[in-house]
């Protein structure tokens, strides 16, 4: 009995760690891959056992107690020693096996990630993906989560990052929009065409548009008739005809490959930024984890990001 009640406190500070960190039991429940009762009820019984209340509940919202929060912190140090007691279990097993949750955003995901994991099961069939897409930024430790493909290098001492191939930005536009308005030969031409427009999602910040001229990078915002945010959105209306619009070359390369966009101002373009496998340091030897990465860039051959 003594046993059951102990493994049941165990339980029920794992719910109550990740709870408090995601500020949500189905968040808890996504991230644990367990449902938002089970969370829910294990919570329950830990504040029974304890006698006091780890939460303030209410309709929209889950707020931690001045109880809970004092209890967070340790609850979160004994989640992360329990995920490195599962890590370095699995390390054993020299054969990658178990779950891999892997988090992108919806373009890296859609483009570069998912093409690659019916070949990577095939090769390691034990191993199940959870992918999440999201353009918002997860916090990857809190979340659970085992690799992350951004862009960008993030400076978090807690996560190990392996660069996979710079991003390449190119300005595109369909065959039929150029034959009707001609193709300019310079970003200063732009003004004379339309354009579309990224706007993010997470700061409302519409996006500057980058060339290389010369020796120096310069950005500009052209006065665009179409502002969406999402990139794929801005890739389809530039192949309905829209207009001219700045793309990863890795979101447009199939388009472009079923010649319905054709890259433009090509000797503008700018190589800005990274993409980057980002993994927290506790995954370090897990099978899975080794696996999935020495495949994102074995020969450059399996993420067609160039």
């Amino acid at each position: 009995m003594k046993e059951q009640l102990a493994l049941e406190r165990l339980t029920g500070l794992i719910a109550f760690a990740r709870a408090g960190s995601l500020g949500s039991f189905t968040a808890a429940a996504t991230s644990l891959a367990i449902s938002p009762s089970a969370i829910s009820k294990s919570v329950q019984r830990l504040e029974q056992q304890l006698g006091v209340s780890l939460f303030t509940r209410t309709t929209r919202s889950l707020t931690l107690t001045p109880e809970g929060r004092d209890l967070h912190e340790r609850a979160v140090r004994l989640l992360r020693d329990a995920e490195e007691i599962e890590q370095a279990a699995k390390a054993v097993r020299s054969e990658p096996a178990g779950t891999l949750r892997i988090a992108a955003s919806l373009p890296i995901g859609l483009h570069l990630i998912a093409p690659t994991l019916p070949a990577f099961r095939e090769r390691h069939p034990k191993v199940t993906i959870d992918l999440r897409l999201d353009d918002r930024l997860v916090d990857i430790v809190e979340q659970g989560i085992d690799v992350a493909v951004r862009i960008g290098e993030l400076a978090d001492t807690r996560l190990l990052g392996r660069r996979l191939a710079p991003l390449r930005l190119c300005a595109y536009a369909s065959p039929r929009y150029l034959a009707a308005r001609g193709t300019p030969a310079h970003p200063d031409e732009l003004a004379a065409h339309d354009t579309v427009n990224l706007r993010y999602q997470s700061s409302g910040q519409t996006f500057r548009w980058p060339f290389r001229v010369g020796e120096r990078e310069i950005e500009m915002v052209p006065a665009s008739g179409i502002t969406v945010d999402a990139s794929e959105a801005v890739v389809a209306i530039l192949v309905a005809g829209g207009g001219i619009g700045i793309s990863a070359s890795f979101i447009a390369a199939p388009h472009v490959a079923r010649g319905q966009l054709v890259p433009i101002l090509g000797d503008f373009a700018v190589e800005r930024e990274t993409i980057t496998a980002l993994w927290p340091s506790s995954r370090r030897t897990n099978p899975a984890v080794r696996a999935f990465l020495d495949y994102l860039v074995e020969d450059g051959a399996h993420v067609p990001i160039g």
